[in-house]
């Protein structure tokens, strides 16, 4: 990515995201906790935040925590669902850091750094962290949860049935705000980190292999709140769309109730 801030990336999404993401497990914070020693003590920088999940998860681990977004709705619903005294939100892109915000004892980068110039937040951030503390990039997948033909108690959400639906409206390229994604997003992000001085990487896992029930409101949810289904993109469609998917999801579970799956939560942890 270029790391110039497409503001239609996540447009109309905010609301979406914190309904239809599922929650990040409670073990992740534990996992961490172990692994950092982390005692209350220090600050947290969470850069990318969106609505603030992974914030106010691990803000309890912390003496005050941060969670950066460029984001404005983003922002407002991460507020609106706060009432940790210790969590604040700042409108930025990692791009500006330091932006006057200090140093920390751990970064969190949350399904958020590909989104970013990845070299220069990785050198930027470095000078950010305190000794002895470290960043930890959060690899998971809350939209949807884990695809094969394991029995659950209620129907599986027909993602790949989901995924045609998209294309059809919006087409085989993904879309990312006002540009395509012909290739994905951005990978190879251990390169970029040796590169930029980091030692490691740790890798841990968290959570994962639990089995929840989702509304059809929540996975509609789910759907727009992906940068390549973002209300926006439809236009005009939108309402076909959904009217669409809503039918789509009718036909797989008549009750409107489905059964996911957790997906593993990746954490891995890079020292300056």
């Amino acid at each position: 990515m270029s790391g110039v801030w497409d503001p239609t990336l996540y447009q109309g999404s905010a609301a979406y995201y914190a309904v239809g993401r599922m929650p990040y497990p409670a073990e992740v914070a534990t996992v961490l906790r172990d692994a950092l020693g982390l005692d209350g003590s220090g600050r947290l920088l969470d850069v990318g935040c969106g609505p603030g999940p992974v914030t106010r998860l691990l803000a309890p681990l912390f003496e005050a925590a941060v969670g950066l977004d460029p984001d404005p709705d983003m922002l407002a619903e991460a507020a609106r669902r706060t009432t940790d005294a210790r969590v604040t939100w700042h409108r930025a892109r990692a791009e500006d850091l330091p932006d006057g915000s200090g140093t920390f004892r751990v970064v969190t980068f949350a399904q958020s750094f590909h989104w970013m110039d990845r070299p220069l937040v990785a050198r930027t951030v470095r000078s950010m962290i305190e000794p002895g503390g470290a960043w930890v990039h959060v690899g998971a997948t809350t939209h949807a949860g884990v695809e094969d033909d394991d029995p659950l108690p209620r129907p599986r959400v027909p993602h790949a049935a989901i995924r045609e639906l998209i294309a059809k409206y919006l087409g085989p390229v993904r879309r990312a705000g006002q540009r395509t994604l012909p290739e994905g997003t951005a990978d190879r992000e251990e390169d970029v980190m040796v590169a930029a001085g980091y030692g490691g990487p740790r890798r841990l896992t968290a959570g994962g292999g639990e089995i929840v029930p989702r509304s059809t409101d929540q996975v509609v949810a789910a759907v727009f709140s992906l940068s390549f289904a973002a209300p926006h993109l439809f236009g005009e469609r939108r309402h076909a769309f959904e009217g669409e998917l809503r039918e789509l999801l009718r036909e797989v579970s008549p009750e409107g109730v489905f059964a996911e799956r957790t997906r593993d939560v990746e954490l891995v942890i890079w020292t300056p």
